[in-house]
């Protein structure tokens, strides 16, 4: 088994199989699957030398687990970070950051464009413990610029945004984060470290739903929160304590998954691309977001700090509510789900799914609105789906 310490001299298509392999007495080929709630110890003293963390070992799997521990090395080593905790889910993870790295009377600048249950998060639950969010025009940076108080301690993006596919400059607003004493960070879940490796643009943190494409396959839910080590220790002790724990079930899916990453990215982009220019000349459609087009406003950006442009394509059909959900009623192979990533194509429309619970000044804001579609493309054959999509135009 390849040695821990040997993991930088490998490609990343190679540290997605490899790295956090750690085989057992009994030399498994594949990574092995710990289901259990506790470990033993031989005496009492290894279990409170272990229990205090004089001594590496595993406790309880609350926090301590070989097969998370194994999820949690190989995304680490894929984002090139010196540590990851692992959650329950993708919310989760930006909880527990959140929780463990901020207090009453602090302040967030977060770009505007995020995933629903992330502003509810912030505007909601986070305002009930007096943390204060203001939220910014992504691609504005004197918005983000504008928007720092004393009490900023934490800048937080998702590029690209979901839906809309907004792709901001992580390395020049991790400047102005640093510039105001504040972290940096960003939500990955849309590229994958396939795609996109935030902290070697300046970021802090990165967090993941490894629900998505770090599964595949629409299996399992999953989170986690990469770093460098001292930020991660905070958010480590919030788990241990908290218990937003990821299973080891699920950790052992998503090994698999990661496995097949690169490969699945760089298929369901290539595909992607090519629903996004037939989508692009159809006339039925009004505009359509996807950061691979030369059309779309931060295309060029995209190109210099994503390997590819993704495989989610967001579009406004005409005609409003009616006729997106007339399309979304008449797909016959594209499943009609909110989640993504998986190699399944999915479509949803965000305005009464997703970002159903923000308010519609709001959505209005983040420019959800009712005509836009949101398609996330698997691995199907792209003219499978162009003809799917093609039934419930007009």
């Amino acid at each position: 088994m390849t040695e821990k310490n040997n993991l930088l001299s490998l490609h990343p298509e190679t540290l997605a199989i490899r790295a956090g392999l750690e085989a057992s007495q009994f030399h498994e080929h594949s990574q092995g699957l710990y289901l259990t709630s506790s470990f033993t110890f031989d005496t009492a003293e290894e279990g409170a030398a272990m229990f205090i963390g004089q001594k590496p070992g595993y406790t309880y799997s609350r926090f301590t687990n070989p097969t998370v521990n194994a999820f949690q090395e190989r995304l680490a080593a894929l984002e090139g970070a010196e540590r990851a905790i692992a959650t329950a889910s993708g919310m989760a993870a930006i909880q527990a950051c959140m929780m463990s790295l901020l207090k009453a009377g602090d302040h967030i600048v977060a770009s505007q464009s995020l995933f629903g249950s992330t502003i509810n998060l912030f505007s909601g639950t986070l305002s009930k413990f007096g943390i204060e969010t203001t939220f910014v025009d992504a691609g504005d940076q004197q918005a983000w610029r504008a928007a720092v108080k004393p009490t900023t301690r934490l800048f937080f993006l998702e590029t690209p945004s979901n839906p809309l596919t907004e792709v901001a400059d992580i390395a020049a607003i991790a400047d102005i984060a640093h510039e105001a004493d504040a972290l940096l960070v960003v939500d990955n879940c849309f590229c994958s470290p396939a795609l996109q490796q935030p902290l070697k643009l300046g970021a802090d943190l990165v967090v993941h739903s490894a629900t998505k494409y770090l599964d595949g396959h629409g299996r399992v839910l999953g989170g986690a929160v990469v770093g460098s080590s001292a930020l991660i220790e905070p958010i480590y002790l919030h788990v241990r304590t908290a218990g937003p724990s990821l299973a080891p079930f699920n950790a052992w899916v998503l090994l698999s998954g990661m496995e097949t990453l690169f490969i699945r990215m760089e298929k369901q982009c290539a595909s992607a691309l090519e629903l996004a220019r037939w989508l692009e000349a159809h006339p039925a459609i009004e505009r359509v977001f996807y950061p691979g087009l030369a059309s779309h406003p931060q295309h060029a950006l995209a190109m210099r700090q994503q390997k590819l442009g993704g495989a989610v394509v967001s579009f406004v059909v005409k005609g409003g509510r009616e006729a997106a959900w007339q399309l979304v009623d008449g797909v016959e192979v594209i499943s009609r789900t909110a989640n993504l990533g998986d190699v399944k194509s999915t479509i949803t429309h965000p305005a009464s799914t997703t970002h159903a619970r923000i308010t519609q000044e709001a959505r209005e804001k983040a420019g959800i609105v009712e005509g836009l579609l949101r398609v996330a493309v698997g691995l199907e054959h792209v003219d499978d789906l162009k003809n799917d999509i093609a039934r419930g135009l007009c």
